[in-house]
């Protein structure tokens, strides 16, 4: 990606050279992280020590969620069909781009709004080139909020193209907000085919579109109406013709010939999630790991599933049979479970080049001035570290923070010429006891709750 066509007030205020950035010292804030397990045996779960005890504290209902705090341009309402609402505010960084505050989720038979996130943005897109010549924070250093491109109403279909005032730039014609169907949002038959149950998902999707060098870079969220979110980046544009120089064989033959041109790198993109659940701002952590016992003679093979609850700061990685959930520390559902949201990241290929990039998920106390993965621009005091690995400090958590880390080893081919076809990269975060039933439960199907009949 060559930035040389970058305007000059755009360029960054530190070289992007092999080895980066000079990083601060680490601050010391609190002992290594330690992790207490708990056993799910049998369907029952069941936790050892005060730290698992702690996990399940008794909460009343879930109060009503704040009113926006943001004036009628910068609101989103949206009711999906079957019933589903989503509202939130946006504002817009000039370093983060789109910013999505107080965001909340209410499905049908929901008497108030859901309090999912206090505020959700992406805080870095880090490239690295395969031969070492290179390396770039566009956030923080290569001027992604800037790069607001206008969007024509023909790209927003059935949509708004809302006008977003970026900082020292101007006014942009650059957020989309609209509903895209989704295919089915379930289907189910009974025994004998004579009743159907089916339902066409919707989402709201809201999007942007950033122009940083040869690179545009499409934000995408998406808001679908039996609660999931997923977030998005598509890098598209155009490869860089100054990278057509790749004759130490890292890159790939484009064009005529088999000469090597394109440069290889990676986009490592992350999102920093400030969840407040239920609008409180005491979430849970907790990881869980499930682990496959090979059968024994004439038997079958046994899963066993721990629950840990993460009361520290946090790097974690991704593996087969884990993941993570944040729990609201003063919601329930109907049913009386603590409601939560499941991580769910993406394919992902992990960059060992640096510290920050080596781990999937990042868990960290929440500081107003640690806002960007890498080469954070914010002052957080002399000598304070500005990448997320070095926040992770074990200090206890008591309103935890949530990094997503996913990787793109991008290796060019022919066809990402000309135009360049859309790469995506990211995650979803899935409600999990939000809601009692699925949310989008046909009326002649909600008294089956933990009670389907037999046969169905």
């Amino acid at each position: 990606m060559d930035k040389s066509r970058l305007p000059r007030a755009l360029t960054p205020a530190v070289p992007a050279v092999p080895g980066g950035p000079v990083r601060a010292a680490r601050a010391v804030r609190g002992p290594a992280p330690v992790l207490a397990a708990a056993v799910l045996l049998g369907g029952a779960l069941t936790a050892a020590g005060p730290t698992a005890q702690a996990a399940a504290p008794q909460a009343p209902t879930a109060a009503p969620a704040p009113a926006p705090g943001c004036s009628a341009p910068y609101r989103i309402s949206q009711k999906l069909a079957g019933g589903t609402t989503w509202r939130m505010c946006w504002h817009y960084d000039s370093s983060a781009g789109l910013v999505l505050d107080n965001v909340t989720y209410q499905p049908k038979g929901e008497p108030r709004p859901i309090q999912v996130l206090a505020s959700a943005k992406l805080a870095q897109v880090h490239v690295p080139y395969d031969n070492g010549q290179a390396e770039y924070d566009d956030l923080t250093g290569f001027g992604f909020g800037y790069g607001l491109r206008d969007l024509k109403p023909t790209e927003c279909p059935g949509g708004t193209v809302k006008t977003v005032k970026v900082p020292d730039a101007g006014r942009v014609k650059g957020l989309c907000t609209t509903t895209r169907s989704r295919g089915h949002a379930y289907r189910m038959a009974s025994d004998d085919g004579a009743e159907v149950w089916q339902e066409q998902g919707t989402d709201l999707l809201l999007y942007t579109v950033n122009k940083v060098s040869w690179y545009e870079y499409i934000t995408e969220w998406r808001f679908s109406s039996d609660g999931t979110i997923s977030a998005n980046v598509g890098a598209t544009g155009s490869l860089s013709p100054g990278d057509y120089d790749a004759g130490d064989g890292r890159g790939w033959p484009i064009g005529k010939g088999a000469k090597d041109y394109a440069a290889s790198h990676s986009h490592n993109v992350f999102w920093r999630l400030n969840f407040g659940l239920d609008g409180g701002v005491r979430d849970r952590i907790e990881q869980y790991d499930s682990e496959v016992t090979p059968p024994p003679a004439n038997g079958s093979p046994t899963t066993r599933t721990t629950r840990t609850p993460v009361t520290r700061e946090l790097a974690g990685d991704a593996r087969t049979m884990r993941w993570w959930r944040v729990v609201s520390a003063t919601g329930k559902n109907k049913d009386g479970h603590p409601r939560s949201y499941e991580i769910v990241p993406g394919p992902s290929a992990p960059h060992a080049g640096r510290p920050f990039t080596k781990h999937d998920i990042y868990v960290t106390q929440n500081r107003a001035c640690e806002q960007f993965a890498s080469n954070n621009i914010l002052n957080c005091g002399r000598n304070a570290p500005d990448s997320v690995d070095e926040w992770v400090n074990g200090e206890t958590l008591s309103h935890p923070v949530v990094w997503v880390n996913i990787g793109f080893h991008h290796i060019a081919r022919d066809e990402d010429q000309q135009p360049m076809p859309v790469h995506w990269q990211g995650f979803q975060l899935a409600p999990r006891d939000v809601t009692a039933m699925n949310p989008l439960t046909p009326a002649d199907l909600v008294g089956q709750n933990g009670a389907p009949p037999q046969g169905s």
